[in-house]
C-alpha cells in the first residue's frame, strides 16, 4: 500500500518537474530563435518556428551599439565588486570564527546580521547622497562600493558557517606547528571553504551583473552603462524591432550562463555541503 502511494506521488512530482522544465525552456527557446530572425520574419513567421533564413544582423546591430563598451563596465563592476567583497567577507568571517570570545567581533557579527534585514532600495536616497558627497557619481567606482557594501553580509554569514564546520583539531595542529593565524587561514582554512568562496562569488556576481537600481541612479553618460541598463535604452530604441532587443537579451546572458557552466560543481557542493555535515 505505501508502495503504490509513493509511486502515484513520483509520478505527481515527475509531471510537476516536466511542467516546470517546460515553463522555463519555452520563453529561453523562443528568445533564442527569433533573435536570429529578421523583422518581417517575426511579424509573419510562426513565433516558435525556426527561421526560414537564418541571420545574424540584429547582433551586429548590438554590437555596432557600444554593446562591448557596456560590456567592459559590466564586467569591471562585476570583479571590482566580487573580488574585494569575497576577501574581506572571508577574512572578517575568519576572525568572528577564531575569536568566538571577543566582544568587538560579537558586535561585528550582529552588524553584518543587520545589513542582512536592510534592503537596497530602503538606502538608494542616503547612498545618492553619500555618493555626491564624495564626488564619485556618473563613475563606476560609484556602482563597486555600494554593491561591495550590500555583498559583504550574507557572504560573511554563508563563510562563517562554513568555517565553523572545520574541525578545531586541524588548527591546534597547524599551531602547535608554529604556524601563525594568516597561515592557518590561507593553508587551512581557504582551501576547506572553497566551495563556499564560489558559492557567494557566483550569487554575489549574478546579482552585481543584473543589478539595475545603481546604475540608474548613480550613472547619467552613456559609456558608464552597465548592460542592463543598456537593455532598458535597447527596448527603448529599438522597441519596433523585438528580434534586436531579443539579441541583445542573449548577449546580456550568455556570460551568466558560462559561469554557471563553469562553476556549478562548485556550486551545487558549496549549496549541498551544509546538508551533507
Amino acid at each position: 500500500m505505501q508502495a503504490r502511494k509513493l509511486t502515484q506521488l513520483n509520478w505527481f512530482g515527475g509531471l510537476a518537474g516536466w511542467i516546470w522544465l517546460a515553463i522555463v525552456l519555452i520563453p529561453l527557446y523562443w528568445i533564442v530563435v527569433t533573435s536570429f530572425k529578421d523583422q518581417s520574419a517575426y511579424f509573419t513567421q510562426n513565433p516558435f518556428a525556426l527561421p526560414s533564413a537564418p541571420t545574424a544582423n540584429n547582433y551586429k546591430l548590438v554590437i555596432q551599439s557600444d554593446f562591448p563598451r557596456y560590456f567592459l563596465n559590466s564586467v569591471i563592476v562585476t570583479a571590482g565588486t566580487i573580488i574585494p567583497a569575497v576577501a574581506i567577507s572571508f577574512m572578517a568571517a575568519y576572525a568572528i570564527i577564531r575569536g568566538a570570545g571577543s566582544r568587538f567581533l560579537a558586535g561585528v557579527n550582529g552588524l553584518f546580521l543587520m545589513g542582512l534585514a536592510i534592503p537596497l532600495q530602503a538606502t538608494i536616497i542616503p547612498v545618492y547622497l553619500l555618493i555626491i558627497r564624495m564626488r564619485l557619481y556618473d563613475s563606476l567606482l560609484a556602482l563597486i562600493l555600494p554593491s561591495i557594501a550590500f555583498s559583504i553580509p550574507l557572504s560573511v554569514l554563508v563563510l562563517a558557517n562554513f568555517i565553523r564546520d572545520v574541525p578545531k583539531e586541524l588548527f591546534e595542529s597547524m599551531r602547535v606547528d608554529g604556524a601563525t593565524e594568516w597561515g592557518m587561514m590561507r593553508k587551512l582554512a581557504l582551501p576547506l571553504t572553497r566551495p563556499a568562496l564560489v558559492t557567494v562569488s557566483i550569487y554575489n556576481g549574478l546579482g552585481v551583473w543584473n543589478g539595475f537600481l545603481l546604475p540608474l541612479i548613480l550613472t547619467q553618460s552613456p559609456d558608464k552603462r552597465t548592460l542592463p541598463l543598456a537593455l532598458w535604452t535597447f527596448q527603448g530604441q529599438y522597441s519596433v524591432n523585438v528580434p534586436a532587443v531579443l539579441a541583445s537579451v542573449v548577449l546580456t546572458t550568455l556570460p551568466i550562463v558560462i559561469l554557471y557552466a563553469v562553476g556549478r560543481r562548485q556550486l551545487l557542493s558549496g549549496l549541498t555541503a551544509g546538508f551533507s555535515r
